[in-house]
Formats: structure tokens, C-alpha cells, sequence
């Protein structure tokens, strides 16, 4: 399999390249380059799961240092003062250093389901959530550069795998581009996670804007799908403040407080 140079030097070429086509299709310099230097780092992510310990000390140290300055547009809508975001910023400093690092250390084995499509998946989702911006066209460009540069990965191991002196597939063939592995455990993990990730995607106030639907929308969303329309229901009316009956029909639904992001 290819090393960990390898790996990055490969990505961080094709990142650069994907910076380049994005500059010329989409004009903004900034995000080009954040993305593909996000391509570059993505290029490691399937060595999390490596036994030794550079991937995983030189990744996590890296991602500690970006994925708080990621956050900071989303702290900002969220209305947090500069005090809170700087602390937030902290915690997660060390809770991806510390913390992500040892976990991925203690439940994960190398080329399990990490080496997978599926985790390139939820790593996709991962980034769309943590780059949170008003452009959409822009916040996927980011997302895609995480997922080529993972996919990097996972082609290069594969390509590895085949022993072009001997013309022969090597035992470590098809255990990097698999859709699942032979743990069931595994499986069963990572297509959890992905699932969450999917209907937090879904569910963020950017993404529901960009469909068509507002917060204040979601209650009569719900509703229509929850609740059909029934022409028996017996009418109750709205009571103002005063004690008196407006007449308007009254739906428990507007009970349910909306948010702003």
C-alpha cells in the first residue's frame, strides 16, 4: 500500500489542481484555496485507522488547528459573542486532538470499514456541516474537495494493491473501495452514522432555505405529513390576551416555537 507521504503528496496535486478549475469556474481565490488545501488533509483521513501513530499525530494535530476556524461563521450566526467562539474554539482544539484521536485509536482496525465509500460518505457530511456559509455553490465546492481527496486515497491503496511485476492482485485488493467489510459491528456503525449525518444535513437552516423551507414553515411541514385534514374535527377558537374570543380557528401547531439561525 502507499505510504503516508505518498498519500498526501498525491492529494495535496490533485487539491491544487481542484483549487485551480475551481478558481476558473467560480472566481473566489479564498475558498479555492482553503479547498484545496481541505484535499490535502483529506488525503490521510482513511489512515486514521493506521497502527502507527503518524497518520493519525499528524492528521488529528492538523485538524484540531482547522475545524475551529471552520466553525467560526457558524458561531457567528448562532449569535455567540467573541468570548464564547473563542472558547468553543478551545474545547474543540482539544476535543479533536485528544479526544477523536484516542477513540479512533481504541474502536477502529486498519482497513476496516474506514477504508470505505461509505466513510468517504460521512466525512462529505462532515465537512458540508462544518463549512457552513451562505453560499451553497460555494460550501459544496468545499465539500467536494474533502471527498476527492479521500477518494484519493482509497484509489491509491487500490492501485497499490496490484502487482504489476508478477501481474497479480495482492491479498489487500477491493479492502479499500468497498460499499461494507466483514464485520458486522462495523457495518452497522458507519451506516448509523451516516444516516444521522444525512438528516443533519438535511436539517440545517441553509439547506432548508435553499429547498424551500423556512423555519417558520417547519411546524405546518409537519402537520401536513403528521396530521391529515379531517373535516369532522370540531372548530375551537383563539382567545386573545384580554380574554376574548377572536374567532380565528386556533392550531395547536403555532404553539411550537420557531429559532433563527
Amino acid at each position: 500500500m502507499a505510504d503516508f507521504k505518498t498519500h498526501i503528496a498525491t492529494s495535496s496535486v490533485v487539491g491544487a489542481g481542484y483549487g485551480i478549475a475551481g478558481y476558473a469556474l467560480l472566481g473566489a481565490p479564498s475558498t479555492c484555496v482553503l479547498s484545496a488545501g481541505l484535499c490535502g488533509l483529506a488525503g490521510t483521513l482513511p489512515d486514521l485507522d493506521s497502527d502507527s501513530g503518524v497518520p493519525v499525530r499528524e492528521t488529528m494535530t492538523f485538524a484540531s488547528a482547522v475545524v475551529p476556524m471552520l466553525m467560526i461563521d457558524r458561531f457567528q450566526t448562532m449569535g455567540w459573542s467573541h468570548e464564547t467562539i473563542v472558547l468553543a474554539g478551545g474545547i474543540l482544539y482539544f476535543g479533536v486532538r485528544f479526544g477523536v484521536g484516542a477513540l479512533i485509536k481504541r474502536y477502529t482496525v486498519h482497513r476496516g470499514m474506514w477504508h470505505s465509500l461509505p466513510a468517504a460518505a460521512i466525512f462529505g457530511l462532515l465537512a458540508f456541516l462544518i463549512c457552513s456559509c451562505d453560499d451553497m455553490t460555494l460550501r459544496l465546492f468545499k465539500t467536494g474537495a474533502v471527498v476527492l481527496g479521500f477518494m484519493v486515497h482509497l484509489i491509491l491503496d487500490e492501485l497499490w494493491a496490484v502487482d504489476l511485476k508478477k501481474l497479480r492482485l495482492k491479498k489487500s485488493f477491493g479492502t479499500a473501495m468497498k460499499l461494507w467489510g466483514n464485520n458486522r459491528w462495523g457495518n452497522v456503525s458507519v451506516y448509523a452514522k451516516l444516516g444521522f449525518l444525512v438528516l443533519f444535513a438535511i436539517g440545517d437552516p441553509i439547506m432548508m432555505e435553499r429547498i424551500g423551507i423556512d423555519d417558520h414553515g417547519v411546524p405546518h411541514v409537519a402537520r401536513e405529513l403528521l396530521v391529515p385534514p379531517s373535516t369532522d374535527a370540531p372548530s375551537t377558537t383563539r382567545v386573545d390576551n384580554r380574554g376574548e374570543t377572536t374567532g380565528t380557528p386556533f392550531d395547536p401547531w403555532d404553539a411550537i416555537p420557531t429559532f433563527k439561525r
